[in-house]
């Protein structure tokens, strides 16, 4: 074969590949392309990058909710440590809130005592009190001084002060002392509006024994402005009282003390007397210190407290007859009385005192609370089934 053939069959050889390659196949097969990868790296190396980025950015998240966490947790554990009663520096936060709301009250509740000096190594015939003006001024049980030409005082200290009255109140069974002394510690009173029911209530004392000493008993707020009926046995009038009622124990060690909510703030004046009057067990009762504030300001500047009454005793009566359904029917009117002196006889049904309608003494006793002795008041009564119409004069209340 010469060159001119071979180069013919070079051509043919050459002519066919091209042929198979536009049908997409050579003599070998099939042609296959090969994907770009450095593509492939770049896209594997996004989408750790974005992996990476999205964990960090997670972590950084959870790591600040972390510090920001810790952050208040100890900005509540630093506030609650200045807030807190006493010195906390040599004190553990966790502190028990009774123990320091006794530190608190401690300096200010005194032991009263009507009995000589040397018998004051027992708690008999003690009782508390509280210092509310610094120059000496103290509140307490009025059956504690009650017919004693001779009052002394203990303070915290142990010094032991001679103390007159200032003023009583055998109703509310609360009295106002005097000790001749200066720059005493003095009562916080806290607004005993704001007292909840389920509140701490801590009741703190100062008997005179030594065994007693700091008596302190704890519990909660039972019941807001409980009503309590007490008929005096020497004249027999009603006294209704709105107290607060705890299930802290309140004895003759406390009463006189202080009731106090977690903050060392006086919210009642222990009341043994009302307490032991109620008859009911578990229960103590104290008046609430809005009351006791009221009672001071009047003690402070009269001597006593001044209660208007219009001088009936009743009872609730629902129906009678067709024309009177509920009012007060009259069972005894007090001599010279408002009552009296308006001319109200026993069986008449007062049924309105000024605008408020009266079912019992106790809706009496509300309505006469926003007055005071000789206010003049309506009167609507129904008498031998006619209405009658009348004004009475608010007398004072006595008290033998």
């Amino acid at each position: 074969m010469n060159d001119k053939d071979n180069y013919e069959s070079y051509e043919e050889i050459r002519d066919a590949m091209w042929k198979n390659a536009d049908r997409d196949k050579d003599i070998f097969g099939e042609i296959k392309f090969r994907k770009n990868n450095r593509k492939n790296y770049f896209k594997v190396f996004l989408k750790v990058l974005s992996f990476i980025l999205i964990a960090a950015l997670s972590g950084g998240i959870t790591a600040q909710y972390i510090i920001n966490k810790d952050k208040v947790s100890k900005n509540i554990t630093e506030n609650a440590s200045k807030n807190s009663l006493g010195d906390n520096t040599t004190k553990n936060i966790y502190s028990n809130s009774i123990t320091q709301v006794s530190e608190k009250v401690a300096p200010i509740v005194v032991g009263i005592s009507n009995k000589d000096k040397e018998m004051w190594d027992t708690p008999e015939e003690s009782g508390s009190g509280i210092i509310f003006k610094s120059d000496g001024y103290i509140i307490t049980n009025y059956h504690a001084i009650e017919g004693t030409s001779q009052i002394k005082v203990k303070l915290s200290n142990d010094k032991v002060l001679n103390a007159t009255v200032v003023g009583e109140d055998p109703i509310s069974d609360l009295a106002v002392i005097k000790v001749d002394a200066s720059n005493l510690p003095i009562a916080t009173f806290a607004d005993s509006s704001k007292v909840n029911v389920g509140d701490v209530a801590i009741a703190v004392g100062n008997p005179l024994g030594e065994q007693f000493s700091g008596m302190v008993t704890a519990g909660i707020i039972s019941t807001l402005d409980r009503k309590v009926n007490i008929v005096d046995k020497k004249t027999g009038e009603q006294t209704i009282y709105k107290i607060i009622q705890t299930d802290a124990t309140i004895n003759k060690e406390n009463s006189g003390g202080a009731l106090c909510n977690v903050n060392g703030e006086v919210i009642g004046i222990n009341s043994l007397k009302i307490s032991s009057a109620s008859e009911t067990y578990g229960v103590g009762f104290a008046i609430n210190s809005n009351k006791v504030k009221e009672i001071i300001k009047s003690l402070m500047t009269k001597g006593k407290v001044s209660r208007p009454v219009i001088g009936i005793y009743g009872v609730p009566l629902n129906s009678s007859g067709n024309d009177v359904k509920q009012g007060i029917l009259v069972q005894e009117v007090v001599s010279n009385s408002g009552a009296d002196a308006a001319g109200v006889v026993p069986n008449d049904v007062i049924s309105q005192i000024g605008d408020a309608t009266v079912k019992n003494m106790e809706d009496l006793n509300n309505v006469l609370e926003k007055f005071k002795v000789s206010d003049r008041l309506s009167c609507k009564l129904w008498r031998n089934g006619k209405i009658k119409n009348i004004s009475i004069v608010l007398s004072e209340l006595k008290v033998d």
